[in-house]
This record gives C-alpha cells, structure tokens and sequence, in this order.
C-alpha cells in the first residue's frame, strides 16, 4: 500500500536521490490491527499484491500475507505469527512445479532522519501456508567484487546491506527463481537447492549497462556491475536498480529497471550458467519506444501474447508517465492511459485491468479504450470505497471474479462483462469490539486532506437507529455524521458477528464541519445515540 518513497542509497561508497517509488506500499510500525487465525477480512486495508492459484487467494499486504481459500468468505492472516512477525509484503509469487508459495517481505527502518524500506528475506511454503521456511534477503559478502560473464570479468559493487535492498517483484522460470531487488539487482536462485538449502546463495545477474541495448557471452565488454556512482565504481547504472521481473513459460524472463524493459530467451540456461544473452527496451533506444525507463510493473497476457509495462518518467525530460504494451516482444511499443501512474495488471481473456492512482482502468479490447468504474458500493452493506488509490489486482480462474487491491481494502467484483459488473463486495480490516459497550475510531490521528475517519461500534439487538455528533475538545458542536439512520443486519457492517464474536458496524467522518470546512488540528470528541441505549463516546485526534 503504499506511500511515495524518496529513494536515498546511503553507502559507504558514495549517494543517490531518487524520488519515484516502485509500488507505492505503505511499510508501518503501527501493530493495532494485528491478529492470527481466520477472520471475515484481511488483516491490513493496504493490498500491495494478489495472487490466485487455482481456488486459493494470496494477498501481500502492508501487515503481512493473508489466504483464502473460499472465495473471501474466511481469511488466514499471518500477520503476527512467528514466521511473519510484523513484517510487510513486498512480493508474491506461486510456482506451479513445486507447489510452493513465495512472499518477500520488509519494513521501514529510520536512516539519518529519513525513513527507508528494507528487506528481510523471503518465507516459502509447499503445504499451502501450514508451514514456512525463512530464506534470507539476498546479500554479497564484502569480497565479491568480480563477476564473470563470457570471457569477461567485470567489477561488481558488493550489496552487503539489506537497506535498499529490498525484494519488489519475484518470478519462476523451472528450477529458478528470480528477484528484482532494487539496489541488489536482479538476482537468482536454484529452486531445488533453496528447498533443500534455505541458505544457499542468490547469484547477480548480468544486465546491459546504461550505454549498452543488449549483451551476449561473446561481448568485450568493460563496465561495473552498480546502481549508483561511487569510490567503488566511477559510473552507476540505472538499469541494475530494478523493481520488477515476470516469467513467460520457462524460457523467457523480463525484467524492468529505472533504465527500461530487459529480455532474455534463455531462462532455460539459467540453473546452469550466467551467461544470458540480454536485450534492452527503452525510451531513447528505439523509434516507438516505451513511454518512460523507470518499469515499476509488468505484465504478460497470455490471451494474445502481449507484453505490457508501467513505464513512468524516469530522468530524461522527453519521457513521460504512462502505459506501454507490445505485441511483437519489444520491438515496437504501444502507449495508453498518458500521465496514469498504474501501480499493476491483470488480465482475463481480452480484458485488461490497470490499477492506478486514479482508479482502476478496466479495457475490453485489448487497451484500445478504457472505462473506470462510478462509486464502489457494497451490495449488501452500503459502504462506499472512499479511495481512489488501487495497487494491484487479478482475475479468478473462471473470470467470473476480479479482485482489486487498495489503500483502503480489498475488494471483490462479481460477473462476467466487457463492462463494469454492478455486483461489489468491500473487506475492510477492523478490530472487535471488547463489550457492547464499546466504540473506537480510526485511523486515529487522523489527515482529512487523504483519508476518512471510521467510527465503529455494534448495535446487540441487530438494528437500530443512529445518530452520530462530532464536538470540539471544549464540547462545541461541529458536525452531525448520520443522524436516525437504520444500521446493523448487514447494513454499514464489517464484521458480521456470525462467529460469536460482536458484529462491528462503522460509519465514516470527513474531518469537516456542517460547512463542509476542514476543522483545525486537535482532539475531538464524537457521541453516538442509539435507539433504546445509553450515548457512546469516543476521542479522534486530527493532525494535518
């Protein structure tokens, strides 16, 4: 879920700023809705990544991985288990010869004032999550500084830090695995031998330098394998910070950089050598280009062969944000949705989603023309989505379902149309409620410049009427939220109270006054009166 990340690789080496974020995921120390076990939600509102392998859902997530394996009608969460911690999801990846589920994972740690995403290794299971094996973050040792490519030996900056090395993608091409991870590089690994040796060691893999379209084994060839100029290396190379890598079969592997889109046609060759032959795809390098070097998704679909990039503006002036797709493998690109930050992709047949910042883009020929969706509505509930930030998404097996990832909860569409269905299902994650008796906000504080705060409470004979007053901190009235409206059986409910537990039931404040002005910084107070019940009462802090 993400957040704009400014980029800063700190080394001993030398710097670098660089403020674009790959997958704009949010990375919080906040715990308050940690949980295990099985639950109507996922445990996190912010779905970085979604996966479905046959009738199982995987969801990275800002608070860890959650499953399904009922179409959403149950969750696992991980989230706080021993194996996860309080770790965030940086990619997921499901490999159909083993069985076996991959999810990288990170955190935010704090550097010199700035606070920058770090990896922490990868956890693996072949029993569908019973179990887990923790692989660590892909790591150089102080003197690897040499690595061979043909005849060539070319010098290579050691990555021995996980900060900035973080996993952002992840792909499987037969026994390999391959990662994208940022200042790492790309990287590979013997799936066979990390089953076997969770400690076996990532290898880097050789890519064209910025100066160069495509490499091969029998190149002469003399630069430093570094994403960032330094003591170490007098150049760096945009195109070893990379973001993210897809797999088409097991011999094709795309890998995309803050340099553009790499292919090679050998992954095949890859359990037993390094010597690939690569071809890069870039802004300045070809006359139909991609729109912009720096590839923070990629997607392949299947249905009629075609490559496509989230290609936002990397460096160059001429560059611009958008998307681009190919039909013959790279050597021309198409350009669609201009001046849209999409964030992924999902395909079914024709159909093509793009989550983006402004919503998610939904085509039915292929990219030709596209169409968002009006409000998100819950079918039964009522709830609007009240974001129009959408990071990931992926269709079920049968296209009957499409599932979109937001900053604000996962989201289920059901039906099979070029169109837009109507039929739509919101997950928003919640805490329980202790006793009838108690009621609580969040996010709290609160910005009501990006976000809504959610007042939740139950109502134990079902349904009710409610109204709900915000106050100021010296008891003056500021606003009235909902005033004699039916709640509960369903209505405004996220957690149903079906499991014995109490059902929850939100309604959602804007920050403003009955003016419709945005209220001052401080502590508030809100009083809900249900029919047939004493008033609750609550504290929300606005900071913004």
């Amino acid at each position: 879920m993400k957040f704009q990340i400014i980029v800063l690789l700190f080394f001993s080496f030398g710097s670098l700023v660089y403020s674009q974020s790959p997958r704009n995921y949010k990375l919080p120390s906040d715990d308050s809705f940690a949980k295990t076990g099985y639950d109507e939600a996922p445990a996190s509102n912010s779905i970085n990544d979604i996966l479905v392998a046959g009738d199982t859902i995987w969801l990275g997530t800002s608070r860890g991985l959650s499953r399904s394996t009922d179409n959403g009608l149950t969750w696992k969460n991980f989230y706080g288990s021993q194996v996860f911690g309080t770790e965030s999801i940086s990619a997921i990846v499901y490999d159909y010869g083993t069985n076996t589920i991959w999810a990288a994972t990170a955190h935010s740690t704090e550097v010199a004032g700035s606070t920058l995403p770090e990896g922490s290794g990868l956890r693996y299971s072949s029993d569908n999550g019973n179990t887990w094996v923790f692989v660590d973050q892909p790591l150089d040792d102080i003197n690897d500084t040499l690595e061979l490519y043909g005849s060539n030996e070319l010098r290579a900056l050691p990555v021995t830090v996980r900060i900035q090395n973080i996993t952002y993608d992840l792909a499987i091409t037969g026994n390999t695995i391959w990662a994208a991870t940022f200042a790492g590089g790309l990287r590979k690994n013997s799936i066979s031998k990390l089953l076997s040796d969770p400690g076996n060691r990532w290898e880097r893999v050789v890519l064209p330098p910025d100066s160069r379209s495509s490499i091969q084994p029998t190149d002469t060839l003399n630069f430093c394998l570094a994403p960032v100029a330094g003591k170490f290396c007098g150049e760096g190379n945009l195109n070893y910070r990379l973001f993210s890598v897809i797999s088409i079969g097991d011999s094709v592997v795309i890998a995309g950089s803050a340099n553009g889109i790499n292919i090679t046609y050998e992954a095949k060759l890859a359990d037993t050598t390094n010597n690939l032959r690569w071809t890069k795809f870039n802004h300045q390098n070809q006359i139909d280009g991609i729109s912009g070097n720096f590839v923070v998704a990629l997607g392949h679909n299947d249905f009629n062969n075609t490559i496509w990039g989230a290609t936002w503006k990397a460096e160059d002036l001429k560059e611009n944000t958008a998307v681009s797709y190919s039909s013959d493998f790279g050597q021309t690109w198409n350009i669609t949705l201009r001046d849209e930050k999409v964030h992924n992709f999902g395909f079914y047949s024709n159909k093509v989603i793009a989550p983006a910042d402004n919503g998610p883009f939904r085509s039915f020929d292929g990219g030709g023309r596209w169409l968002l969706p009006g409000p998100i509505v819950d079918s039964k509930s009522g709830l609007t989505l009240s974001t129009n930030v959408f990071y990931s998404s992926a269709f079920s097996p049968s296209g009957s379902s499409l599932w979109l990832g937001t900053t604000d909860g996962l989201i289920r569409n059901e039906g099979v149309s070029d169109q837009w269905p109507s039929a739509w299902k919101l997950y928003y994650a919640s805490q329980k409620l202790e006793n009838t008796g108690s009621t609580y906000a969040y996010s709290n504080p609160f910005n009501p410049k990006t976000e809504k705060c959610r007042i939740a409470y139950t109502i134990p004979e079902g349904t009710g009427s409610v109204t709900i007053r915000i106050f100021s901190f010296s008891m003056s009235y500021i606003r009235t939220v909902v005033q004699n409206v039916e709640r509960g059986g369903g209505v405004h409910n996220v957690r149903s109270g079906s499991n014995g537990e109490l059902s929850v039931i939100i309604d959602e404040w804007d920050g403003t006054d009955d003016d419709g002005t945005i209220v001052p910084n401080g502590v508030y107070f809100y009083r809900i009166d249900i029919s047939g019940r004493d008033p609750l009462f609550g504290k929300i802090m606005v900071l913004r």
